[in-house]
């Protein structure tokens, strides 16, 4: 039972009052207080609904408190010499917490006397609930060293990336964190050989990826070389002495005390980062040798329940496999007539899989695979994004502060890392948001995409999304930072496709490239379900890319290596990016001459990221208003 305020349980004792025999009344009818007015109704309101979300706030904090390395990504220095509990037990015990403080919002607060925005929190957090109550029999599925997120390149990603260092106490923090990477990681091949005594491993593909990334961390000095040769630095090493040169140049600190932590870190990285990453490759190898080449969550225990609890949590729909694969295959036969199109405005005589040979082969279409190459994309890419950046306000009434830069992924993960991928700017502003494009390999990087991959990784994709949401105000933080897949990647798709309305891809080629990007998006459908659902190998999901997409087959084979090892994630983009469109041409439909598509992005931008049906809900509040005012 929700417990009601005091001024609430008065209002409700006068209620009860009013309907008492006239004898009973004490004191009498005429000295009652008057009935409340909308004014002290409002009042109420907004006293319960602040209250709720300083509550909101305060949870939030414990769960930051718990978490160090997320007060890393939000730029908040408090354990930053610490990493996460990686161990079940934790996990165990934040679901509990989670649990736990639904109950006691439920106790505390009145939905009732809630204003829309609190309401909308209030709904969210029990919406979150249900969703990690539904995951978490699976928590042990998810695979903890693999080539995309896996632990083995996320440690020293996340020291390089977010471990800034602009002071003596940074720089110590960096060094007490090399001297935790044993414990960490040891807790995460724990987890990992927990699994894989439930039958849970990755297939055989990923572990030379998992292999190549751990040797990579302890390769060069202090681990394979000494400094004074002239041998290369490792990673971490590397990293480190540029950030300790910096805070010299700087006059924060002196050579000496340079000295004393360079020395520190080389220790640390000798005693607990080398041994950590041994022990690791020798329990990888271990595993290789018993890993199948069997792909799809259908081989895992109660395989088909894990992947359609995947789908739910991805897409944030109840769209069954089946319903997702065919709507794959018909996204796809639209897009490619819309090919053929552009196969005739450009004079292309031959078939469209001809085409899409043309496509992957031309060395027109490809940048040289040279650092002047490599170079040449990362200068294209910024252009375009500054270019887009002065149209916006044609599209946009809200920008974020937050400024973001293009950086190239960097080489220690670039072979195993996917094409692109964007990662959020501080809160504080001391780290912008990046796009990172991978340039391992030219030839998987066409320049007819270079538009819609930058609209989508930055301006007005992801960037937008990411950073206006959390510079929000009045929501409670877990909103801010949040995040739902079909969401976020619908609206990066959804803005590959907007700047064509703004007169975008005005050469035919780069027009195919957005149609390009898009039906691999629509094939992800397909493949997703697939290998996942239908028992596709993964060389079936490869070709079946390469007959319907123009890219190159390093690109298709990377992603299906990708999509094995995340089930669900490929169906968010596709699904989310309709649902935003079947939104927009619902309020056009009935709003006419008085739709504003900049604030029809206000409406899909303003609460931060929400599920498709919530965001549906946003929508057609905002067209009745529309249509009432």
């Amino acid at each position: 039972m929700r417990r009601t305020s005091t001024a609430i349980a008065a209002l409700l004792l006068l209620g009860a009052c009013q309907n008492t025999p006239e004898s009973t009344l004490s004191p009498p009818v005429a000295d009652l207080p008057p009935a409340p007015t909308q004014a002290d109704r409002a009042e109420l309101v907004a006293a319960e609904s602040a209250r709720l979300n300083q509550w909101f706030e305060d949870k939030f904090q414990e769960t930051l408190a718990r978490n160090p390395m997320y007060q890393t990504y939000l730029g908040v220095k408090t354990d930053y010499d610490k990493w996460n509990d990686a161990s079940d037990a934790a996990e165990i015990e934040e679901m509990e917490i989670q649990r736990a403080n639904i109950a006691e919002m439920k106790t505390l607060f009145d939905f009732d006397l809630l204003d829309d925005q609190a309401k909308l929190s209030w709904r969210l957090a029990e919406y979150e609930l249900a969703d990690a109550e539904a995951g978490f029999p699976y928590r042990h599925y998810d695979y903890v060293f693999d080539q995309m997120g896996g632990v083995q390149s996320g440690i020293p990603a996340f020291l390089i990336n977010q471990h800034g260092v602009t002071s003596l106490s940074d720089a110590e923090a960096y060094v007490a964190r090399l001297e935790g990477v044993e414990t960490y990681l040891a807790q995460n091949i724990e987890n990992a050989e927990y699994s894989a005594g439930l039958g849970i491993m990755p297939p055989a593909f990923v572990y030379p990826y998992v292999l190549n990334d751990s040797k990579g961390v302890i390769t060069g000095y202090p681990f394979t070389s000494d400094v004074d040769d002239g041998s290369e630095d490792s990673p971490l090493m590397k990293d480190f002495r540029g950030k300790v040169s910096s805070l010299v140049e700087g006059g924060t600190i002196e050579a000496a005390q340079a000295d004393e932590l360079l020395a520190s870190a080389a220790a640390a990285l000798e005693t607990s980062v080398g041994p950590a990453y041994e022990n690791l490759i020798a329990v990888m190898e271990t595993q290789s040798e018993s890993a199948t080449t069997e792909d799809g969550a259908w081989k895992l225990p109660e395989g088909d329940a894990y992947y359609a609890m995947r789908l739910k949590h991805i897409t944030t729909t109840d769209k069954s496999a089946a319903d997702i694969h065919q709507l794959g295959l018909d996204e796809v036969a639209r897009i490619h007539d819309e090919m053929r199109e552009i196969m005739t405005k450009v004079g292309f005589e031959g078939t469209l899989k001809e085409f899409f040979e043309f496509m992957r082969t031309d060395p027109q279409f490809y940048m040289p695979n040279t650092e002047e190459g490599r170079d040449a994309y990362l200068t294209e890419a910024r252009a375009q994004i500054e270019k887009m950046k002065a149209d916006l306000p044609s599209v946009f009434n809200t920008f974020p502060k937050a400024d973001m830069i293009v950086k190239a992924v960097e080489p220690f993960r670039e072979k195993s890392a996917g094409k692109a991928f964007y990662s959020r700017p501080a809160p504080d502003g001391s780290r912008p948001g990046t796009y990172y494009a991978n340039l391992y390999r030219m030839q998987d990087m066409p320049t007819y995409q270079l538009q819609a991959l930058a609209f989508h990784e930055g301006i007005p994709g992801h960037h937008m999304q990411i950073a206006i949401a959390q510079e929000l105000e009045g929501i409670p933080s877990f909103r801010k930072y949040g995040g739902y897949t079909a969401f976020s990647e619908g609206w990066g798709l959804y803005t590959e496709f907007l700047p064509k309305e703004m007169g975008y891809y005005s050469d035919p080629y780069d027009d195919f490239g957005r149609l390009a990007m898009e039906i691999w998006r629509a094939a992800r459908l397909v493949v997703d379900t697939g290998i996942h659902d239908k028992k596709w190998t993964r060389e079936e999901a490869i070709q079946y890319l390469l007959d319907n997409t123009p890219n190159p087959e390093g690109d298709a084979k990377k992603a299906i290596e990708r999509y094995i090892v995340m089930p669900g994630q490929a169906t968010a983009y596709k699904i989310g990016m309709l649902k935003i469109l079947e939104l927009r041409e619902m309020a056009k439909t009935e709003l006419g001459e008085d739709f504003d598509i900049a604030d029809f992005h206000d409406v899909v931008l303003k609460d931060g990221p929400v599920p498709l049906q919530i965001l549906e809900e946003n929508v057609n509040a905002w067209v009745a208003e529309t249509k009432g005012a």
